[in-house]
């Protein structure tokens, strides 16, 4: 039985699938560096951030804070367009917390994106601690006049977890602002990291369970990667923890894509660190042979995204 929303092998909902029947065309976002900071940082809510984020604040990808916006956007979007000449942009605001800062610098940066030629949207990743009232007005205007999404970062629901990984939100801050964003209208997308310490195969599936009741558009799924120069990395080495096979992985991937909503998009579905950089798991590096892997368990299941949610019905 094929996937509603897939004209290919994939059994879940792609971003790509999402992209060509939304806009017809192909989509590629551009990772962007806008220097923004991080409460968690700064000292607001605490000091040296999560223990996984990397020096770069998660945005390893994106371009060089050095550079402005525009030369960041424009370098990417060159050899882009080599590949796909009539591609739809959007602007991946990645690095840190990109809500974290006045309106009017908020603003600036956003709206010198939005003006450039064939852009169609923004994609704004932050922490739910981190929108105020009068930034969530502005996004509110702003998804009016284009395609916003915002990225709220969770990791995982439980707590004890939360705390050790020094998030710096609990679950209600987070609960609270997608129902805000949601009252306005506002896409919403969330991360999540599978393998953290300590967590069990239960604790992941209820993350995910939690997230399938809440009115999100779409998931970030991540394998957690530990970094060099990062706590997570002093951490492993001083303690070393279990770290998930691929195969541990992918068992757990295809069982939260079975617990998800059919229409809910998998923004992501595995990690993506710098090989130069990477610690452990060193599969993560054939990114590639972790999607396939993930296509061909789901195959053998006979399965699709949200079949466990079906045979309940």
């Amino acid at each position: 039985m094929p996937f509603i929303y897939s004209d290919s092998n994939k059994r879940y909902h792609t971003l790509d699938y999402y992209y060509k029947h939304k806009y017809k065309k192909k989509v590629f976002k551009v990772s962007l560096n806008a220097n923004f900071s991080c409460p968690n940082k700064d000292g607001t809510k605490g000091l040296g951030g999560c223990i996984y984020c990397s020096k770069l604040g998660s945005g390893d990808f994106a371009g060089n804070k050095n550079l402005d916006l525009v030369k960041q956007f424009k370098d990417v979007e060159e050899i882009m367009r080599k590949k796909w000449p009539d591609a739809l942009t959007i602007g991946y605001f990645q690095a840190n917390t990109n809500t974290y800062d006045t309106v009017e610098h908020l603003k600036e940066k956003y709206e010198t994106i939005l003006n450039l030629e064939g852009v169609i949207g923004l994609n704004i990743a932050t922490r739910p601690d981190a929108i105020s009232e009068e930034c969530l007005n502005y996004l509110e205007e702003l998804s009016t006049r284009t395609n916003l999404v915002i990225e709220l970062g969770l990791q995982t629901i439980h707590e004890k977890t939360s705390k050790l990984i020094h998030r710096g939100h609990d679950l209600t801050c987070f609960t609270e602002m997608v129902k805000k964003l949601r009252e306005k209208n506002i896409e919403v997308v969330v991360h999540i990291i599978n393998g953290l310490p300590n967590e069990t195969k239960q604790d992941m599936l209820e993350t995910v369970k939690y997230l399938n009741q809440l009115d999100i558009q779409g998931i970030k799924i991540h394998m957690l990667h530990i970094l060099s120069d990062t706590k997570l990395a002093k951490m492993y080495s001083e303690h070393p923890f279990p770290v998930l096979t691929r195969e541990e992985y992918v068992d757990i991937v295809c069982d939260q894509l079975e617990l998800l909503r059919p229409e809910i998009v998998i923004h992501r579905i595995t990690g993506d660190p710098k090989v130069e950089d990477l610690i452990a798991p060193t599969w993560l590096i054939k990114k590639f042979g972790v999607l396939n892997e993930i296509d061909k368990e789901m195959v053998k299941r006979d399965s699709y995204q949200g079949k466990r949610i079906k045979e309940k019905d």
